[in-house]
Order: structure tokens, then sequence, then C-alpha cells
């Protein structure tokens, strides 16, 4: 090889090597340059003539193996030849440049070793986008998280909130409040806190306070001793003890008493009670979460709740929005009920058609998340097709979006009620009072739909 500097490129060699995008550098035993091409050149900032004047190896390279026994010279000396290894070499204004080398070894016409030619790669831009790769990824793997934990879905930003603070709730100790109306999915919050907790190998206990009368649930909730009231024939632990370590979760806790309301805080105080009939302690270790459909704020100006309780219960509120603020959210509500129902049904439909979730989405859903799921799963017991159409939704719906027409365009909602009819007629075989009572619409209507629409039998 030439030496750098010369004014002579005749070699044939040094001319391909000038052509390659890849640096490449010749070393002698002594540790001098000998060459180097254009490409390694422009990695290191230097022109022919400036680089010939330096020729010693670690004053040009400046890598962070020079003098090392990583030295890629020192492993040829020892037949070591490098393939893919990873450095960083410095260029001329500063910038340290990661690179892969290859080398290979220079012999003589005898075989003897006289140097090494190495193929220098600049793989920061490789770096780059593998960090970006990563990112991406990253990203992903976060909005997955976002808009799915556990069997709560959710890509509207109260839910996201709400979704991200959960594990930070979770692994704290304080009471907390769930609030939101019938159906928003109250219980699921609770399941998850304890689930993300450092209790959830210990007992999650579920206590409706509605469901119960008072002398009842205070027995349910902390248990009685023998003899207590009439028909206790025998000791009975409460929910409290059973869900010792664990939490316990109140649910409808604005229906609880006065009465109970007070034992109830004495356990928050001081982790103590009694048993119904019992002058014995009880200790218990339990964290409290608690969920309502009311308004606790109102009810304690009207004293039907105690304000301590209150605000005892109240260490962490969690407010749950309606289905009708998070429509946006009703796609991956849908697509979850799918897999869900899918998995339990053994079927395989595989979407909603667009007219359904264009009625969905308009629709007021009072019941919340727990009627779109009731809606979701009569489509399914309704529909043998991959795909659930309109009249497969429960009637309900249809009478909601018959009696609204200012939810969508004229045109699209006729199209929408002539395919349900149709259908229905056809389902029915044309017999009127089948077909409407699919419809949930009465006879006289549905005879009036169909002469407006000019439905026949050959339609």
């Amino acid at each position: 090889m030439a030496e750098m500097g010369s004014s002579s490129r005749s070699n044939g060699a040094e001319i391909i090597l000038d052509c390659i995008s890849d640096g490449v550098i010749t070393i002698d035993l002594q540790k001098r340059v000998t060459f180097l091409n254009r490409a390694m050149q422009k990695m290191l900032g230097y022109n022919v003539d400036a680089a010939g004047t330096l020729l010693a190896c670690d004053v040009l390279i400046q890598s962070n193996i020079c003098s090392t026994k990583e030295c890629v010279l020192e492993r040829a000396l020892q037949g070591e030849r490098v393939s893919n290894f990873e450095a960083v070499v410095r260029r001329r204004d500063g910038v340290h440049i990661p690179v892969s080398i290859n080398t290979d070894f220079l012999l003589d016409k005898e075989g003897k070793l006289i140097g090494l030619i190495e193929v220098i790669r600049d793989i920061s831009l490789v770096r780059e986008l593998s960090a970006k790769v990563e990112e991406v990824s990253q990203l992903k793997h976060r909005l997955g998280e976002q808009t799915k934990l556990d069997n709560m879905v959710g890509r509207c930003p109260r839910m996201q909130d709400i979704m991200a603070k959960l594990p930070i709730i979770a692994a704290s100790k304080s009471s907390v409040l769930i609030t939101g109306e019938s159906g928003t999915g109250k219980e699921l919050i609770a399941c998850a806190l304890h689930g993300h907790s450092p209790r959830k190998h210990a007992p999650f206990v579920v206590v409706n306070c509605s469901s119960l009368s008072e002398g009842i649930l205070e027995s349910e909730i902390f248990g009685h001793v023998k003899g207590a009231f009439t028909n206790a024939y025998f000791d009975k632990p409460g929910r409290f003890e059973i869900a010792n370590g664990g939490t316990i979760f109140l649910d409808e806790i604005g229906e609880m008493s006065v009465a109970t309301q007070v034992k109830l805080l004495g356990v928050l105080e001081r982790g103590q009670f009694e048993r119904v009939g019992s002058n014995d302690t009880v200790t218990v270790d339990v964290r409290v979460v608690a969920a309502t459909n009311r308004n606790l704020e109102e009810a304690v100006q009207q004293g039907r709740f105690r304000e301590d309780l209150y605000f005892r219960i109240r260490v962490i509120p969690v407010v749950l929005p309606p289905l009708r603020e998070r429509t946006g959210d009703i796609p991956l509500l849908v697509n979850h009920l799918l897999e869900k129902f899918n998995r339990e049904m053994g079927k395989h439909i595989v979407s909603l058609s667009p007219q359904c979730l264009t009625a969905l989405s308009q629709y007021p859903f009072p019941g919340n998340i727990r009627e779109l799921q009731n809606m979701i799963e009569h489509a399914f017991v309704c529909c043998e097709e991959d795909t659930i159409q309109f009249e497969h939704l429960p009637a309900d719906l249809h009478r909601y979006c018959w009696e609204h027409r200012e939810w969508t365009d004229s045109e699209t909602l006729e199209a929408l009620e002539r395919q349900a009819i149709c259908r229905a007629l056809e389902k029915s075989g044309w017999r009127l009072k089948e077909a409407s009572q699919q419809l949930g619409i009465g006879r006289s209507t549905l005879w009036r739909k169909v002469k407006q629409f000019g439905i026949t039998q050959a339609t």
C-alpha cells in the first residue's frame, strides 16, 4: 500500500477501496497508519494532505480501545481476527462515533505478518434507528397499558388518568372511595386495586350494602356469636375477619345505616370491632375500598351519612365517568366484549356493522358499561353470522333510534330502518306480529313503515 499523502494513486487496490462506503485503514507493526480511504477520512474529518502528517494510529484514530488489551493490532499479533467488534473513535472535531470493526492480516510474499487492515463502519445511524424502534415499542406498550388494564378498557383522558394512577393507589394502605353511576365498573376498579396491591395474595371480600337489611348487614360485616339473636345457632366470623390481611369492598356504602356506620368507623380508626352479641374485641388488618352511586356529600348534609366516616373512606377518591361522556371508548369496549363472549359462547363473531357502531355511539346508555355488555351479549345470542347487524341489537336501541331522528342524517337512518325491518320480516316469514316484537315496535307502526319504504316480499 502506498503511504498517506502520496500524490500518486496508481495502485488499483487503493482506487477500489476509495469507492466503497465503509472506512478502510491499514496499519503496520509499528502502529503507523499507512493508508486510509476517502470514507475513513470523511469519518474522521481529515483530508489526505492533513492526515499525512499524523501517522501514529492512536493519534489519528483516538479510539477507546487504544493502549488497552482490546487493541485490534495487539490481538492481530496474537493471531486473532476481529469480527463486528464495537468500539468508539474520536473525530477531529471531538465528536465520538460508535463503529463496528472487522480486521484481517496483511502478509508479505513469505506469509509473514506485516500489518493489519481494518474495515470500520459508522453505526451511529443504526444505533439511532434502534433507539427509535425501542422508543416506539415502549410507546406502544404504554399505550397498550393505557387502553387496557386488567378488564378495564379506555382511551379517553379520564380513564387513562385513572389507569395510570391505579398501581400507585394500589400500593398504599389508604381507604379508597369509588364513585360513579351504576354500571360504570366500580367493582372492576376495586378488583384491580386489590390485584395490584401487596395484599393480592390475601382475600378480596365483597359486601353489597344495599342487598341486606340493617341487622343482617351488621352480622355479615362483623360476625356474631352463638345466641346473639334468633337462629344464631353458632359463632360466625364476619367479612372483616375473613378479609384479614386483604381487602374488603363495601359496595353501595351509601345504603348503610347510621348505626352500622358508627361501628365501621371504629374499624377504620382502630382496626378493631366486636362481633354482634359479644364484648370481645377483634383486631384486623384490612384495607377498605368503598363504592357508591349516590352523592355522599348531600347525604352528609341531610344527616343520612356520618361526616367523619365520609372523610375516613374518602382518603383517595376515584370518580368514574359515565359511558355517555366517553363514547370514543365504545369501539374498544365492543372489541373487548367480542373477545369475552367469543370465548364464553364458542362463537367467532369478528365485528359489528358500521350501522351498529353508529347507533351505539349515539345511544345515551343510562345503564353505562353494564348495559353495553348486556346489548352485546343479546346480539351474540341472536347473531348466527360473523358480523353483528343492527337487528341483532335489543329492541330498546331500535326504539331509541326511531324516536330520536336527530341523532343522524335521515338518509342513513332510513337505510338502517329499512334494513332492520326487511331482516325481521324475513326471519318471521312476514308475520307482522312476530316481526314487530323482534323490532320492539307496535304492529301498526311496522305496517306503516313497510308502506313508507315500499317493502314487499320480493324486496
